[in-house]
Order: structure tokens, then sequence, then C-alpha cells
């Protein structure tokens, strides 16, 4: 097999400032809640702080994942840092369409068996036999993505004589 990159998606820059920066005010506006005009309740305080802690948490998350990308090669897809997202032995089927649970502007990936869950905000997650790729990525680059995985997919099931097996 080729290590050769047929495709990539990378973030895009505004998508990327606008994602990080939107979830960093909202993490400073619920933690200036949280101080500023504390409710009542103690325990109702705590869950502001917390939050506002997880939202700053997500927010360095998702500055960090975007800076690297996703790329389509003959033997699967994987991160721009080399980890392998999924084989393609070990793909099923690529959905686009429309009420499916998919993230922004992406597509799922459905696998043959289950894998560990993992999570690049913004750009790609892994939950059992499913794969979204896509969150702050370009339209435009995801839908050329999954085409070219699903004709990869097509020509893979097909057998010698032409037909799908």
């Amino acid at each position: 097999m080729s290590d050769e990159v047929i495709t990539e998606l990378y973030a895009s820059p505004t998508r990327r400032f606008l994602g990080v920066g939107m979830l960093l005010i909202l993490g400073g506006l619920v933690l200036y809640t949280g101080l500023a005009h504390p409710p009542a309740v103690l325990g109702w305080q705590a869950f502001l702080l917390g939050m506002g802690a997880v939202c700053l948490w997500i927010a360095e998350r998702m500055r960090q994942a975007t800076t690297h990308g996703v790329q389509l090669t003959e033997d699967g897809l994987r991160s721009s840092n080399g980890e392998v997202i999924a084989t393609m032995d070990d793909i099923h089927s690529v959905d686009r369409s429309i009420f499916v649970f998919k993230p922004s502007n992406g597509f799922v990936v459905r696998l043959n068996r289950s894998s560990k869950s993992r999570w690049m905000p913004g750009l790609w997650w892994r939950m059992g036999k499913r794969i979204g790729i896509g969150g702050v990525t370009p339209g435009g680059a995801g839908k050329v993505m999954a085409d070219m995985l699903a004709a990869m997919l097509l020509k893979r099931d097909k057998g010698e004589d032409g037909f799908l097996m």
C-alpha cells in the first residue's frame, strides 16, 4: 500500500477562531457569573465554576486539535500527526445524509468493529462503531473527502467480475 495522501481536511482559520473564541467567551462569562454574582446555594456556584472551567478546557483542547488535520490515504484515515483513525479494512460505509448524527460540515464513517473512543474537538471523534469527521472544517473539503472515501470503498468491494460482492 502507498502512504501517499489522497486528500486532506484541515480546520478553516475563521471557523477555528470563532469556535475557540466562543468557548473562551462562554467559559469566561460562566466563571464571571459564578464569582461576581454567586447564587444563594453553594452547590450552584460550584456548578457554575466547574462548567466555566470545562468550557475553558474544551477551548484549549479544540485549539490544540485543530492545528492538525485528517488525511485520506489508500490505507485509510489518519490524523496529520500520524495517528491512525481507521484503516480501510475496518471501514464499512460512509454517510453524509441530512438525518445522520454527524459533525457540522462533515460525515460519518461506520466501522466493522468497535474501536477505542477518542475525541479531537472540532476535527473528529470516534465512539464505538462510528467516526465523525468535521466540525470547524470547510464543507466542500469534507464532501470531497467523503466522496473519495466512498469511491475507494466501492472499488474495494467490487469483485474481479466487476459486480459488487
